[in-house]
């Protein structure tokens, strides 16, 4: 099946597994790329269940051209303009916080991170979870109580030291009201219900009168499958999780190989051999 003839205006790109490379880097070759991107008038946003000044840190030169997609479709900002947000209720956030204390004096090894607007906050600040929580906050603030934090909460992050696939099951009957994604192999995200980077990237096409006939989409694990609906030109990577590849309507070549920037490249000079 050869690409469409794509008018392509937006890009919304996953981060782990997706663009980064396999030492957790972006490639050298983005950076032309997206100069290129920026000339032809193309939207290039990261889309990921990192925070915002994360994800700003890690595109700190390009931050004019950028849109980002942050804690996975909770907070989404375009220069210094917000384009949505989608805060929890603070005694949801305080439940579940006593909840997952409880969780861990059962014995389950968990780390709990919670995502505002401003700062992520710990009350765990040991050299086992630190640095797993240093990996996607740059603003990361170790704090007493994280009952006591006065901030707009957008998520709630655990990172399970075994599997997050065995503590999801604990907090399934929250998926009656709030979304419990499974957003790696030692992370799961607790957002409110409707929050996905699907959801984000819908409302940044209103904003901008951008179609998803308009937009391309890279993910390759479960909290990328809403995206892939956003889009037509949809890709999984070749490493994408099953579910995920079942989803998108093209595949791209592995975070491992650049295929996110082989792919948009071949889209950008209207190479025909995409894998259907």
């Amino acid at each position: 099946m050869p690409f469409p003839s794509p008018d392509l205006r937006l890009i919304a790109v996953d981060m782990d597994g997706t663009l980064l490379d396999g030492h957790g880097r972006i490639p050298e070759a983005l950076w032309p790329l997206l100069d290129r991107l920026h000339a032809d008038g193309i939207r290039f946003a990261p889309a990921s269940g990192r925070q915002l000044a994360t994800l700003q840190h890690a595109f700190a030169e390009h931050l004019d051209d950028m849109v980002f997609i942050a804690e996975n479709g909770a907070y989404v900002v375009e220069g210094d303009a917000e384009i949505s947000s989608d805060a929890m209720d603070a005694a949801f956030t305080a439940s579940l916080v006593t909840r997952l204390r409880a969780l861990a004096a059962e014995g389950r090894d968990l780390g709990v991170v919670v995502c505002g607007k401003r700062s992520a906050y710990i009350e765990r600040a040991d050299d086992a979870f630190l640095p797993e929580a240093e990996k996607y906050y740059a603003r990361l603030e170790a704090v007493p109580d994280l009952l006591a934090v006065d901030d707009q909460i957008l998520k709630v992050a655990i990172f399970d030291f075994a599997e997050a696939a065995a503590t999801a099951p604990a907090l399934d009957d929250l998926r009656a009201t709030h979304q419990v994604v499974v957003s790696g192999e030692h992370w799961i995200d607790v957002m409110n219900q409707g929050v996905n980077k699907g959801v984000a990237l819908r409302r940044l096409q209103a904003a901008t009168g951008i179609a998803p006939e308009q937009t391309a989409v890279f993910g390759d694990y479960l909290n990328d499958l809403e995206m892939m609906d956003a889009a037509s030109l949809s890709f999984a990577m070749a490493n994408a999780h099953p579910l995920v590849a079942a989803r998108a309507r093209f595949r791209a070549p592995s975070n491992l190989d650049h295929g996110v920037i082989t792919t948009i490249e071949k889209l950008l000079d209207g190479v025909p051999d995409p894998v259907a």
